[in-house]
């Protein structure tokens, strides 16, 4: 894995959206969003700086059916991709985890990038919406991630009163965990961690 960069591109096109998505793991925490949904811009510009990954994304929705369509496939895209820059997952840490406060909030969040989607999502919503975005698109987000980039995740709200601030508490929490389980282990010379032999 050495020197190889670790790179995923996705172009999806239904009759709902059209999304073009390059994420490249290894970088400095750049991001050029352009969804239609501020929040989610907002939201996706602070994960590529918290996880210093560089990460670009153009997205046209059927934004005047709802935000639902774009929202997932969001999810769908960014999994996509980061499955693909993983390849077989080999020599990487596997498993992270983090807990970040965000003034009143504080989000933990656990991944295991193992090849088995599951999402665990306890995060309650304290209000509808946050700008024009409906907060219960959020985990739909989530589970299409998950989904689609072969990981385990578990997010945990521990408190948090702004839904705002969850959120923000959330996708830090989110980039910091990947982080940490993206990163190469020289100790495995590119061996998957895992008694199976591959993930």
């Amino acid at each position: 894995m050495s020197g190889e960069q670790r790179q995923g591109k996705v172009q999806r096109q239904t009759a709902e959206t059209n999304i073009n998505l390059d994420l490249q793991l290894d970088g400095r925490g750049a991001a050029s969003i352009a969804t239609g949904i501020p929040f989610m811009d907002h939201m996706l510009t602070l994960f590529a700086r918290h996880s210093r990954s560089d990460l670009a994304v153009s997205a046209h929705g059927d934004l005047e059916v709802d935000y639902h369509h774009t929202v997932e496939d969001l999810g769908i895209c960014l999994g996509q991709a980061l499955a693909s820059a993983l390849g077989d997952g080999g020599g990487i840490a596997r498993y992270g985890q983090a807990t970040i406060p965000m003034d009143e909030a504080l989000c933990s969040v656990a991944v295991d990038i193992s090849r088995r989607p599951h999402l665990t999502y306890n995060v309650p919503l304290m209000v509808e919406k946050v700008g024009v975005m409906d907060t219960e698109l959020m985990e739909e987000f989530f589970r299409a991630f998950s989904s689609h980039g072969g990981m385990t995740l578990h997010i945990n709200l521990q408190y948090g009163k702004n839904q705002h601030h969850i959120f923000e508490a959330v996708f830090k929490a989110l980039a910091h965990a990947l982080r940490r389980a993206w990163t190469p282990d020289a100790s495995l010379a590119g061996q998957p961690l895992s008694t199976k032999g591959i993930l």
